[in-house]
């Protein structure tokens, strides 16, 4: 008789051989008539194929194109900065590009296809906050006059800023 040892070392060798056979794959059998390769096939058209994949990574994101009253503003800032010359049309067209790439490049900016943020602030085109809810006592509203500001409060001032009278 074997001992207890020897009968658990066999069924662990047994179990370890048998595995990679049951874990292979998952056999179904057939249905309908088809044939075992047939089923196969099957099985790989429902998965997705690589070139399904990278499709889908050339997909395009984010913004596609200016708008024309937008392109407008920016030739027409291009303009003012010379780096353009005529009239705004409204088309983002290959003069448009050179002078944005030109400017952005004066600039010491990587040039690209879309208009840097940075150069849209430069050319004095950036997000326009006067309408904000607070805008009225932030630090981009227009400063009040200095005779509205209380004598004692213009003194801390500056005294604060070390500035002496």
């Amino acid at each position: 008789m074997f001992s207890f040892r020897a009968t658990l070392a066999v069924v662990l060798n047994a179990t370890l051989i048998a595995s990679p056979a049951f874990a292979s794959h998952i056999h179904r059998a057939p249905t309908g008539g088809h044939s075992h390769a047939a089923h196969k096939t099957s099985a790989k058209s429902t998965r997705p194929s690589v070139k399904s994949s990278k499709s889908k990574s050339h997909q395009m994101h984010g913004q596609q194109g200016i708008d024309p009253e937008r392109v407008t503003q920016i030739q027409q800032a291009l303009i003012r900065e010379h780096y353009m010359d005529g009239e705004a049309n409204g088309n983002w067209d290959a003069k448009t590009l050179g002078a944005m790439q030109k400017f952005q490049a004066d600039q010491g900016w990587q040039t690209k296809l879309m208009p840097d943020s940075r150069a849209l602030k430069k050319l004095g085109l950036g997000p326009d906050y006067s309408n904000a809810i607070n805008a009225k006592d932030s630090s981009f509203a227009t400063p009040p006059a200095i005779a509205t500001i209380p004598t004692d409060q213009a003194a801390g001032f500056a005294v604060a800023s070390g500035i002496a009278h």
